[in-house]
């Protein structure tokens, strides 16, 4: 390992500032959500992608994809997240082989009641921290990043 280029004193310094924000913002998000609403951030994203698709419905390997979680973490959410009445798990009707997501009523109106919550920590701990310039800055280098990590997955950048 004699050809690594090593990162100067100051891509250290950011490095370590944005590892924070990875570090930090998720479990703070968490933290009001389940405080709040009984709910994981993990959790919240799922039901919010449910409710965004036509039927409130969607197969649980694309589920997957759009939540950046395996198929593992997703089951066991999915499983609590149906305990609780806030979706269920059908059979997919075009080959019976996989199944689908849904997000119930009771899931939309849980997901209603806890987004206000939700945006209010989310403005409180990023945008409302930022000029506009900065989110712009902000938006370029999350497409940036998301670009070359995402493996072709752009519906999130």
């Amino acid at each position: 390992m004699t050809d690594v280029q090593w990162l100067t004193q100051r891509e250290q310094q950011v490095w370590r500032r944005f590892v924070g924000v990875l570090t930090c913002l998720p479990g703070e998000l968490d933290g009001q959500l389940q405080r709040d609403c009984d709910l994981t951030h993990f959790g919240y994203g799922v039901m919010v992608a449910l409710s965004e698709k036509p039927q409130r419905a969607m197969r649980m390997s694309e589920l997957a994809a759009i939540a950046n979680g395996s198929q593992s973490r997703l089951s066991h959410v999915v499983a609590r997240l149906e305990r609780e009445g806030w979706v269920r798990r059908e059979r997919a009707v075009d080959d019976g082989r996989g199944y689908v997501a849904v997000l119930t009523d009771a899931g939309y109106d849980k997901l209603v009641a806890s987004a206000p919550g939700h945006v209010a920590a989310v403005r409180s701990m990023v945008f409302d921290v930022l000029t506009p310039e900065q989110l712009g800055q902000l938006e370029e280098i999350c497409s940036a990043i998301l670009k070359k990590i995402m493996c072709g997955r752009g519906d999130l950048a």
